[in-house]
C-alpha cells in the first residue's frame, strides 16, 4: 500500500483521538454488534451506565469524528456506527 498522504493521516489522527476514551470505544462497540437500525441514546446511557447528557457528549465527539450517525425520531435520537470510518483506521 502507499504511504498515507497528510489530509489522511490527519483524518484518522482525529478518529484515534475520538476514540481515545474507555467509554467511546464501548459505545462503538456496542453500534457495531446492532443488526437493527439504530440504538437510542437512552439504551446507550442504560448500557455504559452513564446519563444521556453525557452520553450524548460522548456520541457528539464519534459523530464530529464521523464514526457514528444520528437519526431523530420524534424525541429520541438513534445512533448508527460508520463501519468504513474504522476500516479506515486499518
Amino acid at each position: 500500500a502507499a504511504p498515507l498522504d497528510d489530509d489522511t493521516a490527519l483524518e484518522i489522527a482525529l478518529r484515534l483521538k475520538a476514540l481515545a476514551d474507555p467509554v467511546r470505544i464501548k459505545l462503538i462497540s456496542i453500534l457495531l454488534a446492532d443488526t437493527g437500525d439504530g440504538i437510542c441514546t437512552c439504551d446507550l446511557a442504560t448500557a455504559v451506565g452513564l446519563t444521556e447528557a453525557t452520553t450524548s457528549h460522548h456520541l457528539g465527539q464519534l459523530r464530529k469524528a464521523g464514526m457514528v450517525t444520528p437519526d431523530r425520531r420524534g424525541m429520541n435520537v438513534y445512533y448508527r456506527a460508520q463501519p468504513d470510518s474504522l476500516e479506515a483506521l486499518r
